[in-house]
C-alpha cells in the first residue's frame, strides 16, 4: 500500500512539473488594455483560439494610468502592447511605439490607415449621451445645451478627461461643438457643465456606463459602445447623438518601443484588424469596425444619420496638456 501510495504521489508531482513547464515553454504577450472587460474578453478569446502558442497576461486601467506607466517603464517595459485608447490620447506619447504597420492595413478605409508608422486603429467611436429612461421623466436630453438644466444638477455621470480617452474626446467633442468649430470658444459651456456636475467627476469610462444603466446617474458622457451595450440587453437606457455635432475618433492598438515579445505584440496587431476580430467588433460587442469588408450592423445606425462634426487634430494635439489643465482648474475652482 506505501509503494502505491508512493507511486501515486510522484506521478502527480510529474503530472504538475509538466504542466507547469509546458507552460513556462509558452510564448509570451503582455497587454496594457483599457478596453471594457466585455469586449477585451470576446476578442482575446479568439486570439487565444488562433495563437495557443501564445500565453497572454493583461494589465488593466485607464487609458491615461496606462500610458504614464509605460511612460515610467521606459528603460524596461514590462508591457509588449497597449490595446486601447484614442489617437487623440496617445499622439503627444508618439516616441512611447515601435513603428508597425499591420499586413491587413490595405483592408482598413482609408482615413483610418496607419499614416504615422505606429498607430494602427482597431475601431471607430463617436462620443454620445447615454440616458436612463426610468430617472429622465420628462426632460429633454437631445445634446450638450440639455445637460445645463437645472434639475440635472448631480446626476450626471461624467469621468476624468485625465484619466479616461472617452472622457477627453467628449471635452474635444463639447468644445467645437459648443464652440461653433471654434474650441477656444466652448469654455463657457464646460464651466456651466462643470457646476451642474456638482463636484462629481468618475474615475474611467465604464463608472459612466454602469452608473447610468444602473440607476445611479440620470445621464452620461460616454461613447457609443458603452451605452448600446447596454440597449442590446434591454437596460432601461438610450443613446443620444448629439444635436450640436458628433466627433467619432478612432481607438487603437499600438506596440510599445522596445517590447520584449515584439513578435507576438506584431501577430496582435495583425489579429486586430483581421477580418474576424472586425466583424466580432461589429456582431458580438456593438462597435463600429474600420475595415471595407466587415459585417454591417443591425445595431449600429449609419453614420450617415448622425450630425457629425469634425476636429483639427493638430490643434488638439497640441493644446491636449493645456486643456486638461484648463478643465482641472475650472473643475475645482467651483
Amino acid at each position: 500500500m506505501k509503494k502505491l501510495n508512493l507511486i501515486i504521489l510522484l506521478t502527480m508531482i510529474l503530472l504538475i512539473s509538466c504542466s507547469k513547464g509546458g507552460d513556462a515553454n509558452k510564448e509570451e504577450l503582455i497587454i496594457y488594455c483599457s478596453h471594457p472587460l466585455d469586449l477585451m474578453n470576446t476578442i482575446l478569446d479568439d486570439f487565444k483560439l488562433k495563437n495557443p502558442e501564445i500565453k497572454v497576461d493583461v494589465v488593466t486601467a485607464g487609458t491615461g494610468e496606462l500610458l504614464k506607466r509605460i511612460e515610467a517603464e521606459r528603460e524596461n517595459p514590462l508591457g509588449d502592447a497597449l490595446w486601447g485608447g484614442t489617437l487623440n490620447s496617445v499622439k503627444s506619447k508618439s516616441d512611447l511605439f515601435e513603428n508597425y504597420v499591420s499586413t491587413n492595413e490595405a483592408n482598413i478605409y482609408d482615413e483610418f490607415q496607419n499614416a504615422e508608422g505606429n498607430f494602427t486603429r482597431f475601431s471607430a467611436i463617436p462620443s454620445v449621451i447615454m440616458v436612463n429612461t426610468n430617472l429622465i421623466g420628462n426632460i429633454k436630453v437631445e445634446g450638450y445645451a440639455d445637460l445645463l438644466n437645472p434639475a440635472l444638477k448631480g446626476k450626471i455621470a461624467a469621468a476624468d478627461p485625465a484619466s479616461s480617452s472617452s472622457a477627453f474626446e467628449h471635452l474635444v467633442n463639447m468644445l467645437y461643438a459648443m464652440g461653433n468649430g471654434n474650441p477656444e470658444n466652448g469654455w463657457n459651456y464646460v464651466q456651466k457643465l462643470c457646476a451642474n456636475l456638482d463636484g462629481k467627476l468618475l474615475s474611467g469610462s465604464s463608472a459612466v456606463y454602469k452608473g447610468v444603466a444602473d440607476g445611479e446617474y440620470a445621464v452620461g458622457l460616454t461613447y457609443e459602445e458603452g451605452g448600446i451595450s447596454y440597449v442590446v440587453l434591454g437596460s432601461p437606457v438610450k443613446v443620444i447623438y448629439m444635436k450640436e455635432g458628433v466627433i467619432s475618433k478612432p481607438d487603437g492598438v499600438y506596440i510599445i518601443k522596445g517590447a520584449k515579445n515584439l513578435e507576438n505584440a506584431k501577430k496582435f496587431i495583425d489579429y486586430c484588424v483581421s477580418l474576424d476580430a472586425q466583424n466580432i467588433l461589429i456582431n458580438k460587442v456593438n462597435r463600429r469596425a474600420i475595415r471595407t469588408d466587415a459585417d454591417s450592423s443591425e445595431v449600429v445606425i449609419p453614420m450617415t444619420e448622425i450630425y457629425s462634426i469634425t476636429d483639427n487634430p493638430d490643434i488638439v494635439e497640441s493644446n491636449r496638456q493645456k486643456w486638461l489643465d484648463k478643465f482641472r482648474d475650472i473643475f475645482t475652482s467651483i
